[in-house]
């Protein structure tokens, strides 16, 4: 197992409801694909450092979680098609 950590900016746009949703199901994702020590910080919606899709701001979530390579490709995968996730940037923590 390896400990990963995955910076990714929601809409800002998106009500309370549906980001806890979104936020529910990336870490459930990673709980069920083997993840184990799964926490999720919520920095809040911040202002972004250049316009991204016409938008300004964004809503930040760090989530860190060990895990098989696997499991992070397959995160990786499910915020690549959704509409709600602006950015993400998964890193490998050194040992």
């Amino acid at each position: 197992m390896k400990a990963y950590e995955i910076l990714y900016i929601i809409r800002p746009d998106m009500d309370e409801e549906a980001t806890n949703a979104l936020v529910d199901r990336l870490s459930g994702l990673a709980a069920s694909n083997g993840g184990q020590n799964v926490t999720v910080d919520k920095w809040g919606k911040r202002r972004l450092a250049y316009e991204i899709n016409d938008y300004k701001e964004g809503q930040y979530v760090l989530m860190n979680f060990e895990a098989e390579g696997k499991t992070s490709q397959e995160i990786e995968r499910v915020m690549k098609i959704s509409d709600d996730v602006i950015r993400f940037l998964t890193v490998k923590k050194d040992d």
